[in-house]
């Protein structure tokens, strides 16, 4: 089965179900449905980053700091979260990552999704996806905020390292 034909639940802006869609139909429709963030740090606290393959749905080639993807028909936020991680790190057996705030994305132009940011620490040795992550690399907090301003980063991944900046920061727009 492709990404495209991936069955996903379709939800309202209160994100509750009121359907569901192959992914490929509701990217194409502009269909609300669901979606995970997992910030993942090392042993030693750096971040892993990403570009995306030029071969993604959305945002090819670009940046992101969090790994993650659509959440399945019928599966849960936590599931969902877990199972990306481990997908797109190319381990397993790491621990269930935890559960921050949830959001609703839109960029305003027809593209919005229920976004629910997790954490997790890998201590593991990562293989990338080859199909999903193009190059990868830890970096410190300090060399992802000097790259935000000359890479090309996934806008939904800047709009949930914003929010998370005002979570921890008690601020709270998360």
């Amino acid at each position: 089965m492709s990404a495209a034909d991936e069955i996903l639940d379709i939800v309202d802006e209160h994100d509750r179900v009121i359907g569901r869609s192959p992914r490929g139909e509701a990217y194409a429709r502009g269909l609300r449905h669901r979606c995970v963030f997992i910030r993942a740090r090392d042993a030693q606290g750096r971040l892993f980053v990403h570009r995306r393959t030029p071969t993604k749905l959305v945002f090819p080639s670009l940046y992101d700091m969090f790994v993650g993807g659509v959440v399945g028909a019928g599966e849960s936020y936590d599931d969902a979260a877990l199972r990306e991680a481990e997908e797109e790190l190319g381990v397993s057996g790491l621990p269930r990552p935890e559960f921050l705030f949830k959001f609703l994305y839109d960029d305003g132009a027809g593209r919005t999704w229920w976004s629910a940011v997790h954490e997790v620490r890998c201590e593991l040795p990562v293989s990338p996806q080859a199909e999903e992550v193009a190059w990868h690399a830890f970096l410190t907090d300090d060399e992802v905020e000097a790259h935000l301003r000359d890479w090309q980063w996934v806008p939904d991944g800047l709009a949930a390292y914003e929010r998370l900046k005002a979570y921890r920061s008690g601020l709270s727009g998360a």
